[in-house]
């Protein structure tokens, strides 16, 4: 259940935060402007650190007071030890990485537990798009156009459950919301989430 005290942040990311024990060592990978970490900081008193490629997001983090590196997801994550953080979180960006399995696997490495979301591409406005249409998707959740978007994975809640079996992940938790991607509202799914869910939430751990 979200609590309504998140309710000033998007609405996965009230998720996320629900699930953030107070006090813990959070690392935010790409993190935007900090809403997450900056919320975190102030009502959960965690230790946060984020890591944003986008100069102009990143230094508006720091101008926030927040501890924020601007560079390569791939390259910063590798300069800590094996479990430096509680939870390391990568929050609707698995969609825009180039190796995603070589990145969860250094998350796992230096994280006691990993938060992972994305957008489904299996929901069914997509797929109707799909048929009836014959085009790419564009919707609320995928907006940009092929040919100028930044996401080059497409993820389905099933092909994100097969990925963890075949690399050895074990899927702790894992939460279907529908909302889009600026909305501070929305609602859970239990109800076939593959197909009516617009975002995914896992918690993994190796």
């Amino acid at each position: 259940m979200v609590s309504p005290e998140t309710d000033a942040i998007r609405f996965d990311l009230q998720v996320i935060a629900d699930w953030i024990e107070p006090g813990s060592k959070v690392l935010d990978l790409g993190c935007g402007k900090g809403d997450l970490l900056a919320w975190l900081t102030t009502n959960k008193q965690v230790r946060g650190t984020g890591i944003e490629m986008n100069k102009d997001k990143a230094a508006t983090c720091i101008a926030r007071g927040l501890s924020v590196l601007q560079g390569d997801l791939n390259d910063e994550v590798q300069d800590y030890p094996d479990k430096h953080f509680d939870y390391v979180i990568l929050s609707q960006t698995l969609q825009q990485i180039f190796e995603p399995a070589r990145l969860l696997y250094s998350l796992s490495r230096i994280g006691r537990r990993v938060i992972v979301s994305f957008p489904n591409f299996s929901h069914y406005s997509s797929r109707l798009q799909l048929l009836l249409k014959g085009t790419a998707p564009k919707n609320d959740q995928l907006p940009y156009s092929w040919y100028d978007t930044p996401n080059i994975r497409v993820i389905t809640f099933s092909d994100f459950r097969k990925f963890a079996s075949d690399v050895g992940y074990t899927i702790v938790k894992e939460i279907a919301i529908n909302t889009n991607s600026a909305n501070s509202a929305g609602n859970i799914v239990t109800y076939c989430p593959n197909l009516r869910a617009t975002y995914g939430i896992f918690v993994i751990e190796k």
